[in-house]
This record gives C-alpha cells, structure tokens and sequence, in this order.
C-alpha cells in the first residue's frame, strides 16, 4: 500500500477548490468561495477564467467545446465564455432537492448534476451524518436548442462526485453521508437503473476520479487519510494524508496521466481565508485519456 507519498505544492491562495477536470495540459477547477472558475498550468500558474457569483462547482464540456460549471446557490448550470463571462445555459430548478453541487458530463451530451439534502445550505457537513436525501438530475445537451432536464435518480444520501466508467455504461456516485459509492447503469436514453453498492468505505467521500484499471481515487474533507484509491468492493489500495488539511476533490492528469492532482482546504471551511491550495503526488496507474476532457 502506498502510504504518505511526498506531494508537491502546485498552487495555494486558493479557499476551496473543488471540482476539478484535466484538459489540455491544464487543471481547470473551481475555487468554490473564491466565486471563480480557474486554470492551473503546468508552470504553477493560476489564472482566473470567469467569476461566478452563486458558488461555482462542477466543470464538464458541451459537445461543441464550450466550458459549462454549477452555479450552485441559483441551481443553473453557465457557460464560461472566452471574455469571462459565465451565462446562464439553462436551469436544474426543481430536479434539484437544494443548490447544486457537483457534475460529471457524458461524453455523448449527458451531465448528471447532485444536489445537497433539503434545508442542509451551509451546514449540510456539520449535519452529514443525519443527512436527509438528495437527488441527481441528467440535463441533456445532445440537441442545445431543446435542452431536457429532468431527475434521475433520488433517495441518495447526499451524492457528491461522479465518474463515468471508460466505456460509457456506467456512473458511480459519492453518497458522502451514506459513507459509499454507488454505481448505477446508464440506459440509451441517458437514465439510470440498477442501482447498487460498489464500495462501502471508512471515511465519508467528497469528489472522485477514475483510473484505466477501473479503481477510484476518493477525497474526504471530513476524515483521515484525505485521499483513498479502492477497488470496487471496498478494497483499499493505496492512501495519501491531507497534512493537516481535508481533502475535498482529486483528478488524475498531467502529461502521461499519472499525476493525482489533491484539492484540499481546511475544515470547517472558512470562506473568507485563502487557506485552500493543490498539490500532487505520482501515481503508478494513469486516469483515462479524454480528448474532450469529462470524467469518463
């Protein structure tokens, strides 16, 4: 098992980075109370691509190329415009159970976005364990001149980051309260069935990413270690200490894919302290190659 991996500073100044996707030699992420969305090059340098004022979290790509992010307090998903702009592209509305959290995109035009729990807003950590249900909503974008919207899956113990397998058939879920990950297939038509456990877990898991041999690096703000890589069924293969810091997402990308990007920040999240910042460690198992940049 690897255990306390030296990890490098990549970046800091941040207060809570989340939701990050490896695009184009670059980490594209959220600084979710900085109210920004961000790239981080391969240099160390953080550049600042739009600004999002409802709280940005999860990233993915349209089909045709377009940056979209969360916009959670308002519960609309926006795209990122080459002039920093950050429009509204359409709203989750009601298939959301409260504001949106985090979102994986399909690569044939699915985004599959969670929720928090009811009335859980800004204390929904400090409550995890008692945590009511939430639901994940499927927006489909294959046709942008008729985006659908609708739920797909609900009484999910609020599902945080998502993952699709390589081969498109299958999203798992972080329940983080449920203390799980939780897969589901996907049908033609972009809707989910049988559900079922792919790994209990010891810790309560935020973001996730996937590697080739189908095992799943999983972030934990509230637990240690910070980061865990299990197997489906639980098995628990490889670990990486947050140093004093919660881990809140992962992603695996740089040149070869083997480099695990490690988004962390205190908690109890402090939102007006830049405490937050990325580091990375080399892994021996690359993430899947996307040309398009989602999660597959």
């Amino acid at each position: 098992m690897v255990h306390g991996l030296p990890a490098k500073l990549c970046a800091d100044g941040l207060v809570l980075p989340e939701g990050p996707r490896w695009r184009d030699g670059e980490l594209i992420f959220s600084d979710m109370f900085g109210h920004r969305v961000a790239a981080l090059s391969g240099c160390g340098v953080v550049t600042t691509l739009a600004r999002v004022t409802q709280q940005p979290s999860g990233l993915g790509w349209l089909p045709d190329g377009r940056l979209i992010v969360v916009s959670m307090l308002d519960r609309k998903i926006r795209v990122v415009g080459k002039d920093g702009s950050a429009d509204v592209l359409v709203s989750i509305g009601d298939c959301a159970v409260d504001r949106c959290n985090d979102m994986v995109v399909d690569a044939r035009g699915w985004a599959y976005v969670g929720s928090f729990p009811a009335s859980q807003g800004a204390t929904a950590w400090e409550r995890i364990d008692n945590s009511p249900m939430a639901a994940v909503a499927c927006v489909d974008f294959r046709d942008l001149d008729n985006i659908r919207v609708n739920i797909a899956a609900t009484g999910l113990h609020m599902p945080n980051g998502m993952v699709i397998s390589e081969d498109g058939r299958t999203l798992i879920v972080a329940e983080t309260a449920g203390r799980r990950l939780t897969a589901f297939d996907i049908d033609q038509d972009g809707g989910l069935a049988n559900r079922r456990v792919w790994a209990d877990l010891p810790i309560r898991p935020d973001g996730i990413c996937l590697d080739v041999q189908g095992a799943i690096w999983v972030a934990t703000p509230l637990d240690q270690p910070a980061f865990l890589h299990v197997r489906e069924g639980g098995e628990v293969i490889a670990t990486v200490d947050g140093d004093g810091l919660g881990g809140f997402a992962c992603e695996l990308g740089g040149e070869d894919g083997r480099t695990l990007f490690l988004l962390e920040a205190p908690y109890p999240v402090q939102p007006d302290a830049p405490l937050g910042r990325i580091r990375s460690v080399r892994v021996d198992v690359p993430g899947i190659r996307k040309s398009d940049g989602n999660a597959q």
